[in-house]
């Protein structure tokens, strides 16, 4: 897979290179893109909508030396930016977490990134009032729908996933489109890691699908990891902080409302992680949602 990695990732990853235990590959020089060794990307097209999609997937490293073994498989928003991040954060983690295939699910091909989340991620047509004049917002659902219907059987039918142990990591709107699914279908994945998310968006709409879907389930057999930045709460005067919304406390009153919902089956957790904003927040938040979901064995075990 070929990708120019972004600053922040640059950043992120200075230091990392010891935690592999895999022998270093060397890029091809000369100027050429860095290539995120041993990484496949697959075409994915959404035969409903025309537009096409690609998936990007890596392998853990026992995965060609066990071929009797199956794996969780966690599947990303925001592939550009989620799949490397996660992919290095796995591999520090080492042994504090299982395993897992990861996937990343690509904006739609020729798009550009905003363009796709804002239709893809969001669950109503309308959008934020700083979106430009002619965005389209709202498909969230049609795109539920094409996770479940193409993405999900072509991973598990090339791949050695672990079906009962199939997860998703959101963030911003990516969250939104993994709360929708949380509520419409949350059997869907077993895990969901959902990070800042955007419960502002069109009027805290998802407390209302939220009271929609309660009245209809009867369980959410899941365990959510919720995390934010602390600077994601509004305190006006203080720049640090969100001025409009509070995003901590949208994401406070979900958990609460979950909670007090009472499913026999649901696990929460929301973490809010010190001197982190919106922009800083999504490693970290990874890590612990890593950590969360995909706990390794304990030190006391043999």
């Amino acid at each position: 897979m070929n990708m120019v990695l972004t600053a922040v990732l640059a950043v992120f990853l200075v230091g990392c290179g010891s935690a592999s235990a895999s022998v270093p590959v060397a890029q091809r020089g000369q100027g050429q893109p860095y290539e995120i060794v041993g990484s496949e990307v697959w075409d994915v097209p959404d035969p409903v909508s025309g537009r096409g999609y690609q998936v990007f997937v890596n392998l853990p490293a026992s995965y060609a030396k066990d071929p009797a073994r199956r794996y969780p498989v966690l599947y990303v928003t925001d592939a550009d930016y989620a799949f490397p991040v996660l992919r290095q954060v796995g591999r520090r983690l080492g042994s504090s977490v299982q395993e897992f295939i990861l996937v990343g699910v690509s904006y739609a091909v020729g798009e550009e990134g905003t363009t796709s989340r804002r239709r893809d991620y969001t669950p109503t047509a309308l959008g934020a009032a700083d979106a430009p004049d002619g965005a389209v917002h709202g498909g969230g659902a049609a795109h539920a729908a094409y996770l479940r219907d193409q993405v999900l059987p072509f991973v598990a039918q090339r791949f050695r996933t672990d079906e009962t142990r199939r997860l998703f990591l959101g963030h911003s709107y990516g969250a939104l489109l993994g709360t929708q699914i949380l509520f419409s279908d949350p059997a869907l994945f077993s895990g969901y890691v959902l990070g800042s998310p955007s419960y502002w968006y069109d009027d805290h709409v998802m407390d209302r699908m939220e009271r929609e879907s309660a009245q209809t389930l009867r369980d959410m057999p899941a365990t959510v990891y919720f995390y934010i930045g602390e600077y994601e709460a509004k305190k006006v005067g203080n720049p640090r902080y969100l001025q409009d919304d509070d995003m901590v406390e949208d994401a406070r009153r979900m958990e609460r409302t979950l909670r007090a919902r009472k499913y026999p089956s649901l696990k929460l957790r929301l973490d809010v992680l010190n001197d982190e904003d919106h922009l800083t927040v999504a490693p970290r938040g990874f890590t612990l949602g890593l950590k969360h979901l995909l706990p390794g064995p304990s030190k006391t075990d043999p």
